[in-house]
């Protein structure tokens, strides 16, 4: 079972806000189950607009994906634009980016607005290529920004390799509004805020049961009852059995993180970009030099994407090997923390959005996408429950399939092998 204290962010937290365990009966306008960062925005955008909320987390919030990812910010899916844009149209594509986008901002804004701290948010996103392929990255910079209204930069190899200094790398696609955070400590003080804003939060307080009642529905859990007139689902790769459509929708895919030890300098002669970076590949790295927090820059390094759940045993070395790969100059570094954690995808790699029946939400499905889709899901059916758009409608295309259980992941984990065949090839 998941908790946050094998990670380095769990290392930066002095103390938390424990919420209670829910028991008894109560009523609410809106339940919400799961406590990441999609189900910690629906219900402050609820609370702001009047709604009584009881979030239910089975276990402590952000204790999932939440709580373990790499912290990157930056619009866009896992999907590529051009083929949601295939798939829905371009003018909705272009609506679904610009959603995107207020996902992004409404971060940046919460951040700010609430004056979280240490969750040192840092500018800038950077992806960059490993074979030499000019005009593939122009094209994808000018039609992300002419027709989606998601501007980019492009980088030839000169300015890439002047920031990140490896043979490895060549053209780059520079994101400005992009940026990188702590994001337990954004979660955690979410977390707080919402609770001020009146939402009751429950922590280890897994629902076991949802039934229809009356004009709305019945949870329960261990100790408890609650009843509500709409649910919202936003538990992804950890969700229970309690709702099988929504569970047997989601793929788990396994992430492996690292931090490395401060350096004893800061590591310009390999990487001088602040921001956010990741490669092309279809399961690629990710990577960020995280603030100095006094000691010296740390490297929090990212990847190895796979089906199986279960985290290698030679993940510090293998990593080692990774990075060394890409930047020689730094040897071989040493690694202070590592872990794992499971993104739920769904099959057509876009977020599971919208009203499944009558009063019953669903919000998940993040996997490969950055923190900021869930706050643009969040956000979205927030206002739809309220009545004040229907832009919840934009996602509709891409509704619950079957991912597919053991079988489905033996076919992804041999499609990211060839993937990786093909990374390999291009590289050569």
């Amino acid at each position: 079972m998941n908790t946050q204290s094998d990670t380095w962010y769990a290392a930066t937290v002095a103390a938390r806000t424990v919420y209670p365990a829910f028991a008894g009966r109560a009523e609410f306008d809106v339940v919400v189950v799961g406590g990441g960062f999609a189900g910690l925005t629906i219900a402050l955008e609820l609370a702001r607009r009047g709604k009584s909320v009881g979030l239910f987390e089975a276990r402590e919030i952000a204790c999932g994906a939440s709580g373990r990812n790499g912290g990157f910010v930056s619009a866009g899916f896992a999907e590529s634009i051009e083929k949601i844009a295939a798939r829905v149209g371009p003018e909705n594509a272009r609506s679904l980016m610009g959603l995107s986008l207020e996902g992004v901002e409404y971060v940046r804004s919460a951040i700010a607005e609430y004056g979280m701290k240490g969750v040192d948010p840092v500018p800038g996103g950077l992806d960059v290529q490993r074979f030499d392929d000019a005009p593939a990255m122009q094209q994808r910079v000018e039609r992300s920004t002419e027709q989606f209204g998601r501007p980019l930069e492009y980088w030839d190899t000169g300015q890439v390799r002047e920031k990140l200094k490896s043979e490895r790398y060549f053209q780059g696609v520079y994101d400005a509004d992009a940026f990188h955070i702590n994001p337990l400590k954004y979660a955690l003080q979410l977390a707080e805020v919402t609770e001020k804003k009146g939402v009751s939060i429950f922590e280890n307080s897994q629902v076991v049961s949802a039934q229809n009642h009356a004009a709305g529905f019945e949870i329960t859990t261990s100790r408890g009852t609650a009843r509500a007139g709409q649910i919202v689902v936003t538990g992804s790769a950890y969700l229970g059995r309690t709702f099988p459509a929504v569970r047997r929708a989601i793929l788990p895919v396994a992430t492996h993180v690292v931090v490395s030890a401060p350096f004893a300098q800061t590591p310009d002669d390999a990487i001088s970009f602040a921001g956010a970076v990741s490669d092309t590949r279809r399961a690629g790295d990710y990577y960020r030099l995280l603030p100095d927090s006094g000691s010296g820059r740390r490297l929090l390094w990212g990847g190895k994407i796979t089906t199986r759940t279960a985290p290698p045993h030679n993940l510090i070395a293998t990593t080692q090997a990774d990075i060394a790969n890409i930047y020689p100059q730094l040897g071989r570094v040493p690694l202070e923390h590592a872990w794992s954690g499971l993104m739920g995808y769904a099959v057509h790699k876009m977020p599971l959005i919208g009203e499944i029946r009558p009063g019953l939400w669903v919000c998940t499905a993040f996997g490969g996408h950055g923190l900021n889709t869930t706050a643009m899901g969040g956000l979205v059916v927030a206002r739809a429950i309220c009545g004040e758009d229907d832009q919840v409608k934009l996602l509709a295309p891409y509704h619950r399939q079957w991912g597919g259980g053991i079988f489905a992941r033996m076919l992804v984990q041999g499609a990211y092998w060839f993937m990786q065949a093909r990374d390999r090839r291009d590289e050569n």
